[in-house]
């Protein structure tokens, strides 16, 4: 198996998008009786590790029925444009409020480029390239697709975007939650416990919305989370529900310092500074060291979070 390609089981294997480092963001594979599907495909960059995963497998390019983006955010569908001109049979489905921007992603890359700016975007994400829209398709809450028989639902899971949708699979009794169920890096796992943190990356964060989705995402008593930085955590019902609420009281404790420091000179500097702060305080209490590595990793983290949490006060009052 190639080293960028991590078996989980059940037919699910986490890609190596190689986006900003190693093990930071991930695609999914899913194969069922020599039939596939992308969930999250990174950015064009990740392209041909994709492609290579299909090799790897076995799998040619017609093999590939659906390529699923949990959301429009360009690490997650940066490359399902570029990864569909290889795919001949595949189709794309997409939450309805992301559709248009992956058939259309003139206003999805401007977006971007007002958070990152040009020289980011070209460094990371490429070109986008259009999907074809008599190849893509709207999901609906509830709705079912098969892969070879196996069935996946998905569900419209509103709080990190509004433009997401999370998949289930009941084979592997787990959530492919996108960004929804947070951030969890494999750097930070201690003693084979996984640490989390909530994104609030610009520009829909909606704290009550995002406990709405993961009290539902947990109403289906999942063993586990697939999630896009950084793959399978949980193991186990109660584990996940751990997570859930290490989670949801760091979103509390967010949104309650981002009113503290509403009008606040130097907001953004602020606000950044201490939720890194709040992080390294949270993993260390994990039980990891939390040196200058550990806020060197999360830096990028704080700077987005900050962002959307700002975008979020200014749209509450």
């Amino acid at each position: 198996m190639l080293d960028f390609i991590d078996d989980l089981g059940h037919g699910i294997y986490a890609i190596d998008t190689g986006f900003q480092r190693p093990r930071f963001d991930a695609a999914y594979l899913m194969v069922e009786d020599g039939r596939a599907a992308f969930i999250d495909t990174g950015t064009n960059h990740a392209v041909p590790r994709l492609l290579a995963a299909l090799n790897a497998l076995g799998l040619h390019a017609d093999a590939v029925d659906w390529v699923i983006p949990t959301h429009v955010h360009l690490d997650h569908a940066g490359g399902v444009g570029l990864l569909m001109e290889a795919l001949p049979h595949a189709r794309a489905l997409v939450h309805p409020r992301g559709l248009r921007h992956l058939v259309n992603p003139t206003a999805l890359w401007l977006s971007a480029l007002g958070v990152y700016g040009e020289e980011e975007m070209q460094r990371s994400y490429g070109k986008l390239v259009p999907v074809p829209a008599e190849r893509a398709e709207a999901s609906h809450d509830e709705q079912f697709i098969h892969l070879a028989g196996r069935p996946l639902r998905l569900i419209d899971t509103p709080g990190h975007a509004r433009h997401h949708h999370a998949i289930w699979d009941e084979r592997s009794r787990s959530w492919f939650t996108g960004d929804t169920f947070g951030l969890s890096y494999r750097a930070f796992d201690v003693d084979g416990r996984a640490w989390i943190l909530p994104t609030s990356t610009p520009v829909q964060f909606e704290p009550d919305a995002l406990k709405a989705t993961v009290a539902r995402l947990l109403a289906a008593e999942p063993l586990a989370m697939q999630v896009t930085h950084y793959g399978r955590i949980g193991g186990s019902v109660d584990e996940v529900r751990r997570l859930a609420a290490e989670m949801l009281a760091q979103v509390d404790e967010m949104v309650a310092l981002a009113r503290s420091l509403r009008e606040a000179p130097a907001r953004h500097e602020l606000l950044k500074a201490a939720l890194l702060d709040g992080y390294l305080a949270r993993l260390r209490a994990h039980g990891h060291a939390a040196g200058a590595g550990a806020a060197e990793w999360l830096a990028l983290d704080a700077e987005l979070n900050a962002q959307g949490l700002e975008v979020w006060l200014d749209r509450d009052a």
